[in-house]
């Protein structure tokens, strides 16, 4: 017998499983919350999806699209809504 030498882990033993298990634990909640604000930024969800004229609307204000295209975007948005496509 060793009378209590080495049975169980010492101190830094103890500081490196503390130290290890909050790492791990930190890192799950980064990636949840990396996989969450990217696909909430990536992907609009169903319930907070634009309609075709919002749509429309933001690419003409950020310049996607000129005037012309926007008028004959919003005219077939328009027939297409009254059944005339």
């Amino acid at each position: 017998m060793m009378n209590g030498i080495n049975d169980g882990m010492g101190a830094g033993g103890w500081v490196l499983m503390s130290v290890f298990w909050v790492a791990l634990i930190a890192a799950i909640v980064w990636a949840v919350a990396a996989l969450s604000s990217r696909h909430s930024h990536g992907t609009s969800s169903v319930g907070l999806a634009e309609r075709p004229d919002e749509i429309l609307d933001r690419r003409l204000a950020s310049g996607e699209i000129d005037t012309e295209t926007y008028d004959a975007l919003r005219g077939k948005l328009r027939d297409a809504r009254s059944g005339r496509v």
